[in-house]
């Protein structure tokens, strides 16, 4: 397929989990896919499973909170690929294994640290919107937490930051409605099978029991690629509770 003809997605927050799911659903569809990930030591065996596919791939290490690599990876997916027509924000925790004070004791402090999860997605916007403004055409897709919709106290300042990243893109949605480009929220409640965040859990039961509420990642995967092409809805949500 020519780069003309050839849509891409970026998918930032790459990972074993929802990222590798969604990468594979939208390369069903055509697309190339962009990796971005903080490392890129797991690059090549996601490349190698999307080529196996008949899916083409590339993978670019970027740590969504250094703006610069960020939008110098994004610069380099542009140049290699052509053209950036979908974007599937859904970064990870850089450590999977810490946990937030719950909501009764989170400081100010913790609430700024927690709302880093959503800078990054404007910055990520504000340079890949004008051009699919440009051409009529686009997603921004945003993967976000149960408790954006739910209380749930023991997630703390994670709430806060999950309730912003679901404004953000429901605001997204409504203000380009008119203009081709779609914006949607994927409102996830569970753990994500395959995820890294899941496999830590299910290693240690005698730590978070035995009992692990959890989502199949193709299944939401679907639940992206239907927001993006029926575009009759901001939000769709998946819940284990």
């Amino acid at each position: 397929m020519s780069t003309a003809a050839r849509k891409t997605i970026v998918v930032i927050g790459a990972g074993p989990g929802l990222g590798l799911s969604v990468a594979h659903r939208f390369g069903r569809e055509g697309y190339a896919v962009a990796l971005v990930s903080r490392s890129a030591d797991r690059h090549p065996g996601y490349v190698a499973s999307l080529a196996e596919a008949g899916i083409e791939a590339a993978g670019f290490a970027a740590d969504v909170h250094d703006r610069d690599r960020l939008h110098g990876a994004l610069d380099e997916i542009a140049e290699r690929f052509g053209t950036i027509d979908v974007v599937y924000y859904g970064p990870g925790a850089a450590d999977p294994s810490a946990w937030p004070e719950p909501i009764t004791e989170t400081t100010q402090a913790q609430a700024r640290e927690a709302m880093e999860l959503l800078y990054p997605a404007i910055d990520v916007v504000a340079k890949v919107l004008p051009g699919m403004l440009a051409r009529g055409e686009g997603g921004l897709l945003f993967a976000g937490g149960l408790s954006a919709v739910m209380p749930m106290p023991a997630l703390g300042g994670l709430a806060l930051a999950s309730a912003a990243l679901r404004n953000y893109g429901l605001t997204l949605n409504a203000a380009l409605a008119e203009q081709g480009v779609y914006a949607g929220n994927l409102i996830i409640g569970g753990l994500i099978e395959r995820g890294d965040i899941y496999q830590l859990v299910a290693s240690q039961p005698e730590r978070f029991g035995d009992q692990i509420r959890s989502l199949d990642p193709d299944a939401l995967a679907d639940g992206a690629w239907e927001l993006f092409a029926k575009r009759d809805r901001p939000e769709t949500t998946f819940s284990a509770f």
